[in-house]
């Protein structure tokens, strides 16, 4: 007779780093958008980098109990860096500006059934039905949350101009769809690296690729552009953005998807929305609609969802 295992004692850790990832994410790129105003996306993606990696120097040493880095893990680190940092970052900026903010928020509601797809394909990762439903729930809770925001500030998104961008928006949705595929393989290839290395070490040479990857294009940007006039305030919050973007969140993702399985790990991509709209709440003084508050109650039931202990699971524990 086989049994079902018993829970990971650091499962909820595990839940508890996804989410913090998350909401963190969502905090610093509501708070991000001065640095967006003030400085070129290139240029601001180098910086990042940069900042990121002379903060995580100490975390490049390989510790004793981690093997060699062989040709396919190397191969998988730039992977998770050109696909989940630097091809997200150019799809989904062009791809907004073809389209507009809520579209992209309808089209990324995606993000946690793509993860569930590829884990199920690449991972050989069981999903079960649970998990199903839950990954249902958060899609239709962030796309609610896109569509709520256009709903409550329609305002804030000025009509494009010209029949130009308009015949470019079926490029700009299909860059958004393959955002979503890159950050979908940003998950599963990182759940991939967790098998071999330690989470600080998987971010801190993530972060050095995206830093060459980024080089380039932050030095041209960077040639002509007048320091000086960057305000103190300006750079205190570039480097909270920096230590945020390259350091904690994708520390705390990788310590996460060591424990939990991507496609699970992925219904948590539900709490960046929530974390931005509630930065929004709290900081900018704005306030939320009805339909807001069900998307937010949506994702979190996708949450729950996904991450209570089943029937099952509960009897072995009790029978230990």
């Amino acid at each position: 007779m086989i049994q079902a295992a018993a829970p990971h004692p650091n499962r909820p850790v595990a839940y508890l780093c996804l989410a913090l990832s998350m909401a963190l994410v969502g905090c610093y790129v509501a708070l991000s958008k001065p640095l967006a105003a003030v400085l070129p996306v290139f240029l601001l993606a180098w910086l990042r980098f940069g900042i990121g990696a002379v903060a995580m120097l100490h975390w490049l040493r390989k510790p004793t109990s981690e093997p060699p880095l062989d040709r396919r893990t190397r191969w998988l680190l730039f992977l998770e860096s050109f696909l989940g940092n630097f091809l997200f970052t150019a799809c989904m900026i062009t791809g907004v500006s073809l389209t507009g903010a809520v579209s992209a928020g309808v089209i990324m509601a995606a993000i946690p059934a793509a993860i569930a797809v590829m884990s199920w394909a690449f991972l050989r990762e069981r999903v079960a039905p649970r998990t199903w439903w839950a990954v249902l729930c958060a899609v239709v809770g962030i796309a609610l949350f896109s569509l709520a925001k256009q709903e409550g500030v329609p305002h804030t998104i000025p009509p494009r101009e010209g029949p130009g961008p308009e015949r470019l928006a079926w490029l700009g949705q299909l860059l958004l769809l393959a955002a979503v595929v890159c950050e979908a393989a940003y998950a599963v290839i990182g759940k991939k690296l967790t098998g071999t290395l330690g989470p600080k070490r998987i971010t801190s040479l993530i972060n050095l690729w995206g830093f060459a990857l980024s080089t380039p294009l932050g030095l041209y940007y960077a040639w002509d552009f007048n320091f000086a006039a960057v305000g103190v305030g300006t750079w205190l919050l570039l480097v909270f953005y920096a230590l945020a973007a390259s350091m904690w969140t994708v520390w705390l993702w990788m310590t996460g998807l060591k424990v939990v399985p991507a496609a699970q790990g992925g219904i948590f991509s539900v709490f960046l929305p929530v974390s931005a709209t509630l930065v929004g709440v709290l900081v900018l003084d704005e306030r939320l609609s009805l339909l807001q508050w069900l998307a937010f109650g949506i994702a979190l039931a996708s949450v729950l969802l996904a991450t209570a202990p089943s029937r099952l699971a509960r009897r072995v524990k009790s029978v230990q």
